[in-house]
């Protein structure tokens, strides 16, 4: 590539019908100016370049940080919903077996209770029919003889 002090010490040949000197040399200082500007905004140029694939760099790795992260969570939440339905058919496994439970329970105690009033009936029965029995037996005393016979005697007593 050439540069400035190429061109500045750029030495020509000298002819016979060549051209003028000065106006060779002032020519050629303003290409050497006008290709340093160049040369120095080149290098602007490629420092702001740099510059900005190094940020466009950084924006890319942002980007693919944001994408993985986006990625983890969405896995994440699946996950979370994965094993908050788990625990939702656990829950409903446990409370089913609870209710079964709590079924049985309540049958067992029914039947007890259904046994528990048959024993209670029968022992009313029981109870009534000796009941019966007793009050029938007083009522046969009471209209027997004997007992007017008892009421004679302590009527008896009584006026002597």
């Amino acid at each position: 590539m050439l540069t400035p002090l190429d061109i500045h010490n750029k030495e020509f040949g000298r002819s016979l019908r060549g051209y003028n000197e000065d106006e060779v040399n002032e020519f050629l200082d303003r290409v050497i100016k006008d290709y340093e500007a160049l040369v120095r905004e080149n290098r602007l140029l490629e420092e702001k370049v740099a510059s900005l694939e190094e940020r466009l760099q950084h924006f890319q790795n942002l980007e693919d940080t944001l994408s993985k992260s986006i990625i983890i969570a969405q896995e994440t939440g699946e996950e979370v919903k994965a094993n908050a339905r788990k625990e939702a058919q656990l829950i409903v496994k446990e409370a089913e077996k609870n209710a079964d439970r709590i079924v049985n329970e309540s049958l067992v105690k029914s039947r007890k209770m259904a046994m528990e009033i048959d024993e209670i009936q029968k022992q009313a029965s029981v109870y009534r029919a000796r009941f019966r029995s007793l009050v029938s037996a007083q009522l046969e005393l009471l209209e027997s003889e004997q007992w007017n016979h008892l009421l004679d005697e302590k009527t008896i007593r009584l006026e002597e």
